[in-house]
């Protein structure tokens, strides 16, 4: 998506010195001047290492192999280095996911090497202006400011917001870090893009994850994208979606608001109403009851509850599906009988389905509609979750997040008790390091923290309204947009309300330009991926390892040596890095990853050893680019990446699992089936499977999850090891350190977790069905009263929520247009990294908004004009119009990868010398509202009102 340029090449002002691509390819040429990228041509300042260097083009080249760091794709990259600089690279034309294919980002991927726009040294915020320190009196500052704040307002005052860039190992040490500083205050970006997901899918069937693959959608025969723009957003996996189409003559349905270029490559697209998911996907389903199409022995094996979906369903007529969604009842029956008769299928969503108040609404419906249609545990079927960073996967799975503990373990004594001996420290000290208060009842110990989604509240909230001790005082940005934020507007209050803060990052962000403060806010300059190595999990839970391409530039350092000298200064060290062996003030990342594989037993990350993950890095080219599956070579018979669950010790060999749920299978080979995690009854109806278990099985039904008694009653103990039995006494299959318990289940074809049905009717959540709700801000008042939201609440997640008292107020009069936002194909997430390369910056150099003809008429305004865009909550954005038929009249859509300028004022200024990005703009949620999913704070981006006027 590309408007047209005001020049043909990148801005070249003081301020945002850019050049043109053939300038660049010239003079990045080892011919010109080495591999440094033309670093002459930047702007002059902080350039203490940034001169090119010479590099003799004959010099030998060394190929390292590492991991795109963009979407979660996972695509592989061949690095060339000649005398330590990063002088080339290939797409990996053998690696099992993209096969040599790029987007715009993978692309221009190299230029993070170099990375002249990236912080340079540590700095400080001194009257206004970044002054230079060094990293011992950078920490000594930080370190005592932290402590202090401590003293005065406990633990939970410092917030620690992590990152879906870190790779595995450093999402586990910087969980483990906060842990024993003594907070649940803890998060990332996995909040705001699928948290929904995890919540609503892990409470369906088990894991909150994909459970097919890319590669395997080449054997779809239908795939539904709703909320999903792969075209944009994941480029490469596109790639597999056309092969499918090629092979196959599998049918693209494509489900959304806007006209996305996905929506270009689909056999039928369905435009329905932002907002209007859980009544589309009723509709659908009300087709398919009706027709008894859907897998009636599927649901009597291994579903739950489907029953009362179907009363839910039959409320849901094609005239009411209409007037709810927009979307006419020849386009959802049209959907219903493509779906059904082109089976397997799979379903595909992105942040355009989760990104609601009603979230995980949206996520549970999409997997009802898969299990009524039979299409889970298959090959072709499944549902598959595209997930954004490149490690946003692994950070989940590795527990940077207010509610969870590494593995998903929750804040329970007993995940506490099981993670206090994996890191071999006392529970009691480990507990004391927490308040000892209780606050609503809660112990902060065992009450999920505030998400990253609130934490603009948690500092200005009243303190007596919050479940902790007092207001959060200090902020780590610890590789993070705050951009990629609703509540723009508040955000600035808050960060000028803060004590401090703390960015630690490749490049210094909108948070270090937005937060209109003098003082007290701290740069520490983070290397990239590039400059260090470690694992990363894709979106379809495969387990990569990165080789480091170069050192570290500048003055800059990995994330995971400025934890350990953070953990030094906070008298943390002695117990974050007893088994970690620390060379040169860097933990040592293979021994993390050991620490983590002794741990993390309930989603099989224990069987993916250094040795194996390296050993499939070094063989990309024996994996079958459809099935995973290696033929032949050292890693012969397992699944590219090992992707979790990966059960049992490394030892065990276990191949990890391709596809979730899959009874054709035995387990020992990848198999299994839904997981028993609710119980194995419900008013007295078995929970458990029908007749339905993973090949091989010697319990030929289902069966509840392993334990030291469940051995015992089956007989099995005895096949334990003595040294298993002793340290499997008393414990389960999550618990049991030895791994003996995994392995005598699988051993007898039984999968650790139990063998359930998946359940339909989530009991535990808002609405045990899901019901279609509209959204806060509405411009359907006739809808309100017939699907209202939710009442407010005192306390989720320590925090009052609103919900009727905000969608009461009808500003639609004033505000009539729905606003939206989603993806380009240019940048990525903020955009801070991906507007800081020269190579995309020119491809988009403008914030823009995308407005129906119709409307733009009826205000006055054409396409290429500039134009404000007025949230309902009074935030502005000054933005170019592009006017298209994309969007549907009363709806206008926003990118959300600009920052740099705020309600019309230009913050490049504000950037320290030399690193402003090439490309700024007003942030997308300088306009967006309030808004919040009750079971997880996901929050509201896809829909809420705005009014747009003539600049």
């Amino acid at each position: 998506m590309k408007l047209i340029k005001r020049s043909d090449n990148v801005s070249k002002d003081e301020n945002q010195l850019g050049i043109s691509r053939r300038s660049f390819i010239r003079n990045s040429s080892l011919a010109a001047a080495g591999g440094m990228a033309g670093a002459s041509l930047f702007a002059p300042g902080m350039m203490k290492k940034a001169e090119a260097k010479e590099v003799d083009p004959k010099a030998p080249v060394e190929v390292k192999r590492t991991i795109c760091s963009h979407c979660s794709v996972g695509c592989g990259i061949y690095a060339e280095v000649q005398e330590g600089v990063w002088t080339g690279q290939e797409p990996a034309f053998d690696h099992p996911f993209n096969a040599g294919g790029h987007c715009a980002k993978g692309a221009a991927l190299r230029e993070h090497g170099h990375g002249e726009r990236r912080i340079k040294y540590p700095m400080k915020l001194v009257d206004g202006k970044w002054k230079k320190l060094s990293w011992e009196q950078a920490l000594d500052e930080v370190s005592q400011q932290v402590k202090k704040i401590r003293e005065e307002s406990g633990p939970d005052s410092v917030y620690w917001l992590g990152s879906a860039k870190h790779n595995n190992e450093q999402a586990y040490l910087f969980r483990k870090m906060v842990s024993l500083w003594g907070s649940n205050n803890v998060d990332h970006q996995a909040r705001i893009c699928h948290s929904t997901t995890v919540a609503g899918v892990a409470n369906t069937w088990g894991y909150g994850a994909m459970t097919n693959s890319l590669n395997d959608m080449h054997n779809c025969k239908s795939i539904l994208f709703i909320g999903s723009n792969p075209a944009e957003a994941h480029p490469v996996a596109m790639q597999h979606i056309l092969i499918a189409k090629e092979r196959n003559s599998c049918k693209i349905v494509v489900a959304d608001p806007r006209r996305t270029r996905t929506a270009a490559k689909s056999d039928h697209y369905v435009s329905l109403r932002p907002g209007s998911d859980v009544a589309f996907i009723w509709g659908v389903l009300y087709h398919i009851f009706k027709n008894g199409w859907e897998d009636k022995e599927f649901i009597r094996q291994r579903v739950w509850g489907m029953d009362e979906v179907q009363t839910e369903v039959a409320k849901w007529t094609p005239a009411e599906v209409e007037r709810v969604s927009g979307v006419p009842e020849a386009d959802v029956y049209r959907t219903a009988k493509m779906l059904s008769e082109n089976r397997p299928g799979c379903v595909v969503w992105c942040m355009g389905g989760t990104q609601h108040t009603t979230g995980n609404n949206n996520t549970r419906a999409y997997c009802i509609l898969e299990l009524a249609l039979g299409n889970m545990g298959k090959s072709g079927g499944g549902a598959n979750i595209f997930r954004g960073h490149d490690n946003v996967q692994g950070a989940t799975d590795f527990g940077v997040l207010s509610d969870n503990l590494p593995g998903y373990y929750g804040l329970s004594e007993g995940a506490w008790k099981h993670w206090a001996k994996v890191w071999d420290v006392d529970y009691e000290w480990l507990k004391g390091r927490f308040d000892q208060n209780e606050y609503s009842g809660k112990k902060p110990m065992n009450n999920a923290g505030i998400p990253v989604s609130r934490w603009i509240d948690g500092v200005l909230e009243d303190k007596a309204n919050i479940e902790q001790n007092d207001n959060i005082r200090a902020m780590f940005y610890w590789g993070h947009a705050v951009n990629s934020q609703t509540r723009g507007t508040e955000m600035r209050k808050a960060m000028e309300k803060l004590d401090m803060m703390v960015i630690v990052d490749p490049y210094p962000g909108v948070a270090a330009v937005m937060n209109n403060r003098k003082d007290n806010v701290y740069l520490l300059p983070a290397t990239t991926q590039f400059e260090t190595t470690g694992s990363v999990t894709a979106t379809n839970r495969s387990v990569q390892w990165r080789d480091q391409i170069i050192e570290p530039l500048f003055e800059s350092k990995p994330d995971h040596e400025i934890m350990y000298l953070l953990s030094q200064k906070l008298g943390l060290s002695e117990q974050l890095f007893k088994h970690i062996r620390v060379e040169n003030n860097q933990p040592v990342i293979e021994d993390i990853t050991r620490e983590y594989n002794k741990g993390m037993w309930t989603i099989g990350y224990t069987g993916q050893s250094p040795e194996r993950l390296k050993e499939h890095q070094q063989n990309w080219h024996t994996f079958h680019k459809t099935s995973l599956e290696a033929e032949g070579g050292p890693a012969n018979g397992e699944t590219y990446g090992l992707p979790w669950p990966c059960w049992g010790t490394p030892e065990l060999k276990h191949p990890g699992t391709h596809i979730l749920y899959d009874t054709s299978k035995t387990v020992a080979q990848g198999g299994g089936n839904f997981r028993a995690r609710f119980g194995v009854e419900r008013n007295g109806e078995s929970l458990l499977a029908d007749d339905s278990f993973s090949l091989g099985c010697e319990l030929e039904d289902g069966y509840p999850e392993f334990t030291d008694k469940m051995l015992k009653q089956l007989g099995w103990w005895d096949d334990l090891t003595a040294e298993e039995q002793a340290q499997a006494e008393g414990k389960n299959w999550k618990t049991d350190l030895s791994g003996g318990i995994q392995r005598v289940a699988i051993k007898h074809g039984c999968i650790p977790f139990g063998n359930a049905k998946a359940r339909a009717v989530v009991w535990t959540f808002p609405d045990a069905v899901p019901l279609h709700r509209e959204p806060l801000y509405t411009p359907r008042r006739d809808l309100v009263t017939d699907y209202p939201t939710w009442n407010d609440s005192e306390a989720m997640f320590r925090l009052p929520t609103l919900y009727k008292s905000i969608q009461d107020k009808d500003v639609s009069g004033e505000y009539p247009i729905v606003l939206t936002s989603g993806r380009l194909v240019e940048y990525e997430g903020g955009g801070d990294e991906t507007r800081s390369n020269p190579w995309l910056a020119e491809l988009q150099q403008e914030m823009f908004v995308e407005v129906n003809p119709k409307d733009a008429n009826d205000i006055g305004f054409k396409d290429g004009e500039m134009v404000w865009v007025e949230g309902a909550e009074k935030g502005r954005i000054h933005v170019k119009a592009m006017v298209t038929p994309r969007v549907k009249p009363g709806m206008a859509f926003i990118p959300f990868h600009f920052g740099g300028k705020f309600q019309g004022e230009d913050l490049r200024d504000r950037y320290p010398e030399g690193c402003a990005p090439f490309v700024s703009g007003e942030a997308a949620n300088t306009a967006t509202t309030y808004g919040y999913d009750p079971v997880t704070q996901m929050q509201e981006t896809k829909v809420t009102l705005c009014k747009i006027s003539k600049a």
